[in-house]
């Protein structure tokens, strides 16, 4: 990989292992795997956001192996997808339901060609879509939404691809709102300022900004539900009907919602005893300890037992030292 991409953004948590560089082979004079020789750049998410610290800590469990490692900040699931297609990472978080609509070319993806060569090696944690708006908006089911003023997400990411099926499952479409293209902590910026009333966000449960919106002003999640939920799993079977508990941002009720897994992708050419080891070391005590260090939904929600949620039943395909893994933990 080029040395430009290994050079570390601002504040971004990156890990450099001892070792020497080099294109050639990878093991050792007796045939064992030198890690050392090996670079392994995770993609992570916008520093705002919890793909962020979580992939930080991946890397870090990487080079504490021994590998040579970076994290880049990014703008999370699509770039992300585009950046292991074009060979700018060997690992990278991603929601499920984006990476299958790129590899079978429908959906967000249609028209495009499909990309058979991505594949997964972990499941992560379950990206909640939560529909944020403020008490004072007068705002309290979907069909509210007409009319205002909707932060969707950037354009082509992960949020903004939930938030047109989202519409599409309450029979409605963007041209009943005054949509914005804004990331999602820009939309919650502006709800703060009175210049956006509602603000899509897929993140795991406890995000930081609307967290911090909730220090300001009294927030409500528009729930989907009924029909909604029915519409969306049933085209969409990637989705899974999921709550958002009271307690994660002190409201007055449980909110019914939509979830998806996140996944790590992982290059296709990556050799399959080095996807192997990598899964051996994230899996171990210390790796785990590292990982569920980073973020309270890491820490709850990565365990070897839900290692192949939202992989297993899809059409999502497995690296083959993954598979392989996962085969001798008895989960395949």
């Amino acid at each position: 990989m080029k040395k430009w991409f290994a050079v570390l953004m601002a504040g971004l948590l990156a890990v450099t292992a001892a070792g020497c560089g080099g294109s050639g082979d990878k093991k050792t004079s007796d045939g064992k795997l030198d890690r050392s020789k090996q670079f392994i750049t995770v993609l992570t998410g916008p520093t705002s956001g919890i793909y962020f610290p979580i992939g930080g800590a991946f890397s870090k469990v990487v080079g504490e192996m021994g590998y040579k490692t970076s994290a880049t900040a990014t703008g999370a699931t699509v770039e992300n997808i585009n950046g292991i297609l074009t060979g700018k990472g060997e690992m990278a978080i991603a929601m499920s339901d984006s990476v299958i609509q790129c590899q079978d070319a429908f959906g967000a993806f249609e028209g495009k060609k499909k990309e058979p060569d991505l594949r997964v090696m972990m499941g992560l944690w379950p990206n909640v879509v939560q529909i944020v708006t403020t008490e004072d908006s007068g705002i309290k089911t979907f069909k509210d939404i007409k009319g205002k003023r909707v932060g969707v997400g950037a354009p082509n990411s992960g949020v903004e691809l939930n938030a047109r099926m989202i519409f599409e499952a309450n029979g409605m479409s963007y041209s009943d709102a005054k949509v914005d293209y804004l990331s999602y902590g820009e939309a919650i910026d502006q709800i703060k300022n009175g210049q956006c009333d509602v603000a899509f966000v897929t993140s795991g449960l406890g995000n930081a900004t609307i967290k911090e919106l909730g220090t300001m002003k009294k927030i409500r999640f528009i729930p989907i539900d009924g029909e909604a939920i029915k519409n969306l799993t049933t085209k969409y079977p990637f989705y899974m009907p999921f709550k958002i508990p009271k307690e994660s941002y002190d409201t007055e009720v449980d909110t019914p919602t939509a979830a998806v897994m996140n996944v790590m992708l992982v290059d296709k050419k990556l050799p399959d005893d080095v996807v192997y080891d990598l899964l051996t070391g994230i899996y171990s005590q210390k790796g785990l300890e590292t990982i569920g260090a980073s973020h309270a939904t890491a820490k709850r929600e990565i365990t070897l037992d839900t290692g192949l949620r939202g992989i297993k039943g899809t059409s999502l395909k497995l690296h083959p030292g993954a598979e392989k893994f996962w085969k001798e933990k008895g989960k395949l």
